[in-house]
């Protein structure tokens, strides 16, 4: 798995320490270990989790500005523990309303020695940000509009929405309510993934 994992990195030219890698592949084996009676993601297969989870995930990194992020709708921690690996000096709330997924976190961070995340349950609507965030992040979480109306609280004033889609969504995009406008639409590339990925950045207008 480092082997493919080290590939995957070089492809996407990204480099990492050997430390980094490790986390990376141990997240894999715990959410592999964890999904037969959890049930957290529709990939059984741990290669394939290598480039839909990990590569997916981390790709946006370069993108980030600040070092406070919350990853709201978080699931089992995608994108917010791959990008809390290669991404040491940040910190990242990881959000979710459902137990089981929050408590697959709590494991992680403690196997892993994360000392950068803070898994939450929560609903996001209901979540105080106090202080506020440099960047909400979200992957497969809801629709742009959906995404700014219920965390528009969560962001500092200069902060920015970071939203991980798949094809571009142009609807979304001439869909957001007022206040609220596109900063930026970055087209990813990531290694052995079949169909486009797109990061939208939107923030106050």
């Amino acid at each position: 798995m480092i082997n493919k994992l080290s590939s995957l990195l070089n492809a996407a030219n990204i480099s990492l320490s050997d430390l980094q890698k490790q986390q990376l592949i141990s997240y894999v084996e715990l959410l592999h270990k964890w999904n037969k009676a959890y049930n957290l993601t529709s990939v059984r297969d741990p290669m394939q989790m290598l480039v839909r989870h990990i590569l997916d995930s981390i790709v946006v990194e370069p993108a980030l500005e600040g070092n406070r992020f919350i990853d709201v709708g978080t699931g089992p921690g995608l994108p917010g523990i791959p990008l809390a690996i290669v991404r040491p000096d940040s910190h990242f709330t990881l959000l979710d309303s459902l137990g089981k997924r929050v408590r697959f976190l709590r494991q992680v961070q403690h196997e892993l020695g994360l000392n950068n995340v803070e898994p939450v349950q929560a609903r996001v609507e209901a979540y105080p940000a106090e202080p506020p965030f440099d960047g909400v992040i979200s992957r497969a979480f809801a629709s742009l509009n959906d995404m700014v109306s219920w965390c528009h609280h969560l962001p500092a004033e200069n902060g920015a929405f970071y939203a991980l889609k798949g094809v571009r969504p142009d609807d979304e995009m001439t869909a957001l309510p007022q206040g609220f406008a596109v900063k930026k639409v970055l087209s990813l590339q990531v290694p052995e993934l079949e169909g486009e990925r797109h990061l939208v950045i939107v923030k106050r207008a």
